[in-house]
Parts: C-alpha cells; structure tokens; sequence
C-alpha cells in the first residue's frame, strides 16, 4: 500500500506555474483564498473536462511555503479505486504480530497535510470514502478507528475536487460541506484559445525553461500567500456586514448555517488577499457567489444591495430595509418480436398466435380512444407525438437490501456485497481469496488458543495465528442497476394527456437512474407488436432524444410487451448473472390486443405471472398512468400483483419533499 501512495504523492514531472495558466480568474481566486484560509473547506470545481483544472491544482503546491523540514509541500492525487484503509489509514499487522504492539499505517489523509488533496470525479467516489475526506477538511484532524483501536492525527489540507454534473451530483449534505464551488468552462474568445495552446507547447518543448521564465512571479504569489496568512488572524469584520453574510443567506434559501460560516471565512481570506485590515462589503460579494453555487436552489444567486458602512440607528421604519427582506416566493429549481421458446407460455385456448385477441377481449374491454385501431406502425394518419412533461424528483427506487452475491462496479442505487477491496467493512468471513485481512475477527478467533500455542512454541512471537483462525473482511457497496422500461404507446395513452404525464414520469426516472449510474432499455408496445427501441444503454442523452419523438397509437398488446421484457431481461442477465434488474412497467392495463382468443386483459395477467417465476431476481415496479375519475377499472393494480410488483399511480411517483426522500432512504 505504502509503494502505491507513495506514487499518489510523488510527481517527478514538472507543474505547469501557477502564474502561466490564462483565464478562469474565479478558479484561480478560489483555490488561492484556499491557500490564505485552508479553513474555508475547499473547492468543488464543477464543468468540462480540459478546462486546467488539475493544472492549476498542482500548480498551487509550488505556491504554498515550505514545510518545517524545508520539504515542498505534498499534492496527493486521489485514485478512484481508492479504499477506506487507503484513505484514512490502517493497522500495521506485521507490528501487532512481531512486536505485539499496536501501529498504525498513515493513510492519504496523513500524507496530505500541510498539502493539497486533489480528487478528480469526486462524485463517483463511494459516499463514505467522501464523508471521511470532508470530515478531515473541515475538523483538520483525521481519526483512525480499526479493530477498536482509535488514533487521532493532523490532516490540514487544502481539498481540491472536481466533476461533471452531467455523470450525477453528490448528495446535498456533501455538496454542502465544500466551502466554495466555481463552475468551468472552455474558453469561448479565439485569441485567447491561441494563446492557452502556444503556452502549452512552449511548455511541452521545454518545461524547464518555461518554469524558470515565470520563476518570479510564483515567488511573488507564494510571498503574496504568505504575507496574507500572517495578516488573516488580524481580519475585523464589521457586526453590520456579519448581518450582510446571513441575509444574504437568507435569501437564497440555504439550509443550515454552514453557508454563513464558508462566507465569513472567505471574506476574511479576501480581505487578507486585497492587504485590508478589515472586511468590506467588495469582500463578500466577490466571495459570494461561490459559497451560494452550490447551495442555492435557484440558478442565480439574489444578492441584495450591501448595507451602509454605518447603518442608522434601528426602528420600526428602517429595520426591515436594513436587514432585508426575504422574497415573497421561494425560487424555484431548474426542472432539471420474441425468440423461440422466451415468451410467455402460449394459451391453453388454441388461439393462434398474433391475433386481435378475439370478440370476446375487445368486448370486455372496449377501446377508451379512437386511436387504438389497428394499424402498422407510422401509418397511422391518428399517430401522435406528445410533449415531455416537466420532469421532478423521484420516489426511491431501488430491490431489496443487500444480498449474497459478490459484485463489482460503481454505481448508487443500491447495497450488494463488494467482490474487491474496495466498500466498507460490515463483517468477517473464513472464505478467502481477496487478500483482505480481517485483523480483529483474526486475532479475536486466536485468542482462545494463546496460552497453548505459546508454551508449544519458542519464536518470540507476541501473538501466535495459525491459518484457520484467519477471516476475510466482507465488504458492502453501492452498485448501479439495469432499468428496463416497458411502456405503453397505444392510442389510450392520448386522453387526459396522459402520454404526456407518462413521458415526464419516464424522463425523471431516467434522469434519477443517470445520477446512479444505471443502464437503462425501453420497450415500447402498441398496435400489434412490442420492440426494444432502446437496447441497454447508459446514454440519457439517446435515450431522451427518442423518449421526445415516440409516436403513440393502436392497440395495447401487453403480452407481447411483457414477452419482450422477458427477452431483454434473458440477454442481460446472460451477460452478467449477478445483475440487479429493475422492470418498470408503465401501463393502465387494458389490455386490448393478445395472442390468442382468450381475453386479452385475463392473458396478459397469465403472462406477467410468468414472467415473475422466470425471472426471480428483478424487481417489478407497476406505474398505473389510469386517469384519476369516480370510476377506475385499476386493471393495472391487478397486473402489478401477479407479478408481484410495487404499485405506483402516475402522480404517486412523485416524491413529496427532499424530506420525505432523505426518510426512505435512512428507512432503506
């Protein structure tokens, strides 16, 4: 472990001077205000890839004064495959063993003191792994707790992370923790893109001499950094601008206090920068758009005006236009043919295969709109294109708890047992194979046997394990899932707008399955076939492009849409046995095309009863897109129980709140 970290920390190359790279000033003022108050809680730098992002990060260590011992400063470049023992430290078990003494191995957070931690795709990293990071950032202390041991150690580091919104966002408590936030983008203006690729391969050609032609104006930065540490602990902020910081707070709707205390601190930090011995409303503005980034709820930050230098004494009249008023209404958020013997089982009434389902389907249930008349597909001239609906969060979804199969990948949505190293330690096995020492349950199976084997043996040894008494750790994880959508496009899904709704319910969960990290399909039944229109894909892109041009109209052949389901189901867990499926079926169950002359609706119930015995391991979501009325056939709760599903209403799977969110998942 210790070659690996050292690789993470040491960097033979060159760094591109801090002072060389162009454009991105609010980057650059985050990470130097970094530098002044490390405090602060770091940066979250979010936007496209190529945008010197782990340039300027490296390049800030040559700026920061050296350590004690004349060492430069470390940069710890965090890898994704990371561990937890990797992060935060673990015991020395060839120390427990020779000496019978406990001690511990430093972890990334110990080699980054007095440094820089750069993470890159920080919102891919298992959530724990960022819990323990931004613990450390913001306490400056990092605690080590193995096999109940506990050992506390300095960690104050300047934090570093970086991502692209478009793979999915960290929680909101974490993105809360950041202190400050700044969104990236390529440089638009061509002189400028000429100029950031000349210097480039000036530096490429020669990165000595490009490194000592801007030699002097690190050093000034680093004297900069330094004089404006020494000025930071003699910052006065005036009371009037610490109500400035909180009313603008206020007004944007920030949760907790955590916001006030980022602003206030780099206020200070700015001040310290700008040679000021005291905070200035200039201060807080400039700073204030990166503490609200990443904590506002509406895209701009509503900043009023600064209050005067020497606000007049308070009244009734004036107190509300001094401290501000919060606005009347809460800005609102972005809306951000089957194979041979894989189908259902044929019917027991001798139908023959693709039929209308007989006299006696349509009979029982009657077309609800003009559109369902047959027709091949796009020869309609009733074919119809609905609008996407706005789309909104999501209610959890998500199988069961964590089961027994060991699995690999990365994802959000939901527990399974780790098959490497990485994942947190929940247990101990005696099943080996990963080289994943589990020092306590170890040493706790020995235990008994001690007085034994060290009267047999003289090795002076302070402990004596032998191979059975060793365990493995068994670690748990959050892995992605396949989606598979199957979705009903007859003509009844016109009424009411019901398609419309329907496309909205597919759009968010699609975008809630992205931010997961999730493979997604869809198959589309209407008229008198069901198609895989999307194979799996992890593309939410493609997958929204053709979600917008899906045409409705025709029949509803629901067993040929669950048959279908089921071979798509068969080819993906083909592929990967240890899958975790999700089928969501969006249907109101009427089922008016089947595939033989027993009643369609009676068939289709029969074939989703199927389908749950063929595929045990999916789970089974049923969205009802019914209309709401006095009357309802719910034809659709009938098809989630035979296949043992989970029944939704359309507007069931909405989430109320964040608050409701954040219950389902801690109940999960």
């Amino acid at each position: 472990m210790s070659s690996v970290l050292s690789e993470a920390v040491e960097h033979p190359r060159r760094d591109f001077p801090f002072p060389a790279i162009l454009a991105q000033q609010e980057m650059k003022l985050a990470l130097l205000l970094n530098a002044v108050n490390p405090a602060i809680g770091g940066v979250l730098v979010r936007g496209q890839k190529g945008t010197a992002k782990s340039t300027a990060a490296r390049g800030l260590r040559g700026l920061l004064p050296p350590l004690p011992d004349g060492r430069k400063p470390p940069f710890v470049n965090f890898p994704l495959g990371a561990t937890e023992d990797m992060v935060v430290g673990t015991i020395d078990f060839e120390a427990a063993i020779r000496e019978g003494r406990v001690a511990f191995q430093p972890g990334m957070l110990a080699r980054a003191h007095q440094g820089v931690l750069y993470i890159d795709e920080v919102n891919l990293l298992d959530d724990h792994l960022v819990d323990s990071i931004l613990d450390a950032a913001e306490t400056g202390e990092n605690i080590v707790e193995r096999e109940g041991q506990s050992l506390r150690h300095a960690s104050r580091f300047i934090l570093v992370g970086t991502m692209n919104p478009e793979e999915g966002e960290l929680r909101p408590q974490l993105l809360d923790r950041f202190g400050l936030a700044v969104a990236v983008e390529g440089e638009c203006e061509p002189r400028t893109r000429v100029d950031l690729l000349l210097r480039r391969e000036e530096f490429d050609a020669d990165p000595d001499a490009f490194v000592e032609r801007y030699r002097g104006a690190v050093s000034e930065l680093a004297q900069h950094i330094t004089e404006a540490r020494r000025r930071l602990g003699e910052i006065i902020c005036p009371a009037h601008l610490t109500r400035f910081v909180s009313e603008i707070c206020q007004r944007n709707h920030v949760a907790g206090h955590r916001a006030d205390i980022a602003m206030e601190r780099a206020a200070r930090a700015h001040a310290a920068w700008e040679g000021r011995g005291e905070v200035t409303a200039d201060d807080i503005l400039a700073v204030a758009p990166m503490v609200l980034l990443h904590r506002m709820r509406s895209g701009t930050p509503d900043i009023p005006p600064p209050p005067p230098a020497s606000p007049p004494p308070r009244s009734d009249e004036t107190s509300d236009e001094n401290r501000g008023e919060a606005p009347d209404e809460e800005p609102q958020g972005d809306a951000n043919g089957p194979e041979s013997g894989a189908g259902p089982p044929a019917p027991d009434d001798g139908g023959e295969a693709g039929n209308d389902g007989g006299a006696a389907g349509r009979e029982a249930l009657p077309p609800e709109h003009p559109q369902e008349a047959d027709a091949p597909r796009g020869e309609n001239p009733k074919d119809e294109v609905h609008e996407v609906g706005a789309t909104y969060a999501i209610r959890r979804l998500a199988p069961q708890g964590a089961d027994d199969a060991l699995r690999t990948g990365s994802g959000r949505r939901s527990r399974s047992r780790s098959a490497n190293k990485q994942g947190r330690y929940v247990s101990s096995t005696l099943r080996r194979g990963r080289n994943d020492l589990a020092l306590d349950a170890t040493i706790r199976a020995a235990a008994p046997y001690q007085g034994v084997r060290k009267a047999r043996a003289d090795n002076g040894l302070a402990l004596h394990i032998t191979q059975a008494d060793i365990r493995e750790k068994v670690r748990e994880r959050r892995v992605g899932s396949f989606m598979l959508f199957v979705v009903d496009g007859s003509g009844s899904m016109g009424a009411h707008r019901r398609m419309v709704e329907t496309k909205a319910a597919i759009m968010s969960v699609l975008l809630d399955a992205y931010q997961k990290r999730d493979k997604v399909a869809m198959v589309v039944f209407r008229a008198r076939e069901a198609t895989l229109v999307l194979p799996p894909t992890g593309s939410v892109d493609r997958a929204a492009k053709l979600l917008a041009e899906l045409e409705i109209g025709g029949r509803t052949p629901l067993t040929q849409g669950l048959g279908e389901a089921a071979n798509v189901l068969r080819q993906v867990q083909r592929k990967d046995p240890n899958v975790i499926p999700l089928v969501i079926l969006m249907t109101d169950g009427r089922a008016n095309a089947g595939l033989g002359t027993a009643p369609p609706h009676e068939e289709a119930l029969r074939a989703a009863a199927w389908l749950r015995k063929r595929h045990p391991s999916a789970r089974f979501f049923v969205v009802d897109t019914e209309p709401p009325g006095v009357v309802r056939l719910e034809l659709a709760r009938k098809l989630a129980d035979a296949l043992g599903a989970v029944y939704f209403r359309t507007e069931e799977l909405r989430a109320e709140d964040l608050v409701g969110l954040a219950k389902e998942h801690r109940e999960w």
